[in-house]
């Protein structure tokens, strides 16, 4: 009866003793034993993030394939009804059992300054178009290309950079802005964490929060029409100036950023405002070089949407089972980012960059399938076979490349749009060029 209740060798890193805890903590454990205990409908519910292409039935037969003894195939009503019976609690509290491992990794985080570098954003993820998911996820607004075809969720998470790990995350009906659910996950800010974020988190409001819980800041600010008032109190010796946020004390670099390519040279002017006051500390070309490390986060949900979700719908018909899939894929992704920092843990010569989110996900599926490594043996290998193929299948060292943000696929092929630009990636010298304040302004 609990034998379907693995995740083949991640079931390592999420034991029955952590399932149950959660269960136990949230609510979700049951009053008598049933033929689809809530500890094997958690895993079931991980395992489903992980095989997103194939419905429940399809999912429960690569648990129990190497399972012979098994010979229960619940109905999809059956697996629908004890999903609703566990609730999505229990998930929530599953994912915050691996906030604290993203934050304590000793190695492969990328810290600056002596504090631990996150980053924020947000992004969307559609739903299964129902009566019932329409009415809490409504459809966005309607654009040049039509109606759109299912309701939206935004999701806002902030993210350890290097080992991508899922700090906090918030959620819910994208008619809400990132703004609010961004106040939401600031509530994991700790003293000893630089924040990166781009220019939609630059408002007095979003600064004074981060100040409040004690953490720094390095985020991006609009110029120009809708730029914030930010005087300048105090030049600095390497370009950058002092000045005040609505209250909170704030260093702001002024840059342009050339990136030159085989086939073009662009110029882009970039503002950035931090809390790290101190230049000797903190010089104005490394907090540049810095922000790059912002787009770790956008990396972070292409992993979620595209590789793990395939840039499918979520399957839940109902919004609590909606809240319910997505802390399930949100745990998912921490576990699979666990095995791949685990399986770095003695090679600090390589750069978490390198390890492919691909191999770990294909390798964690080929696990399930085969019930393989659910069991730890007497001696614990962090590598195992899925760091194994990590560590066999390295991606090369990180190049600076640009490409431009286009739409790689068009919605409709009678609608398409810039046919004519040139999409390939190319390698890119940057040369960045510090503003220095003009003493009038």
């Amino acid at each position: 009866m609990f034998a379907p209740g693995h995740l083949g060798e991640l079931t390592q890193l999420v034991p029955p003793e952590m399932v149950d805890a959660a269960l136990a903590t949230a609510g979700g454990t049951e009053q008598r034993v049933r033929r689809l205990p809530s500890r094997v409908v958690v895993y079931l519910l991980l395992a489903g993030a992980l095989f997103a292409g194939h419905g429940w039935g399809h999912v429960w037969s690569r648990l129990t394939t190497a399972l012979p003894s098994v010979g229960l195939r619940p109905s999809g009503a059956a697996i629908t009804e004890a999903m609703r019976r566990v609730g999505p609690k229990p998930l929530r509290e599953l994912f915050t059992f691996f906030v604290g491992s993203a934050v304590t990794t000793a190695r492969h985080r990328v810290r600056f300054a002596g504090r631990l570098v996150v980053a924020i954003d947000g992004t969307q993820i559609p739903v299964a178009d129902t009566e019932a998911n329409r009415m809490v996820f409504p459809k966005p607004r309607s654009g040049p290309n039509g109606d759109p075809g299912y309701p939206m969720i935004r999701l806002v998470a902030i993210v350890t950079a290097g080992t991508r790990h899922v700090i906090e995350a918030a959620f819910g009906t994208d008619k809400i802005g990132e703004l609010t659910y961004a106040e939401r996950v600031a509530t994991a800010l700790r003293p000893g964490m630089l924040l990166l974020g781009d220019r939609n988190f630059a408002t007095y409001r979003f600064f004074a929060t981060i100040s409040r819980a004690r953490a720094d800041f390095l985020i991006r600010a609009k110029t120009g029409h809708g730029a914030m008032n930010l005087p300048v109190l105090g030049p600095l010796p390497d370009g950058s100036f002092l000045s005040n946020a609505a209250g909170v004390p704030v260093r702001v670099i002024d840059a342009e950023v050339m990136i030159t390519t085989e086939a073009s040279a662009r110029t882009g002017r970039y503002r950035l405002v931090t809390t790290l006051l101190d230049p000797a500390e903190a010089g104005a070309k490394q907090l540049i070089q810095l922000y790059h490390h912002r787009w770790e986060i956008e990396t972070a949900y292409c992993e979620l949407k595209s590789t793990i979700l395939g840039g499918r719908v979520l399957r839940s018909r109902y919004p609590a089972g909606v809240e319910q899939e997505v802390w399930a894929l949100l745990t998912a992704y921490q576990v699979l980012r666990t095995a791949m920092a685990d399986a770095l843990l003695d090679r600090p010569d390589i750069d978490p960059d390198r390890a492919s989110f691909t191999t770990a996900l294909r390798t964690a599926r080929d696990q399930i399938i085969r019930a393989a490594g659910t069991i730890a043996a007497t001696t614990i290998d962090l590598v195992g076979t899925i760091g194994a193929a990590i560590r066999a299948d390295l991606m090369p060292a990180r190049r600076v490349r640009t490409r431009p943000r286009v739409v790689k696929r068009a919605i409709s092929k009678y609608r398409a749009k810039g046919r004519d630009i040139d999409r390939r990636t190319y390698p890119a010298t940057l040369t960045t060029r510090i503003l220095t304040p003009d003493p009038d302004d």
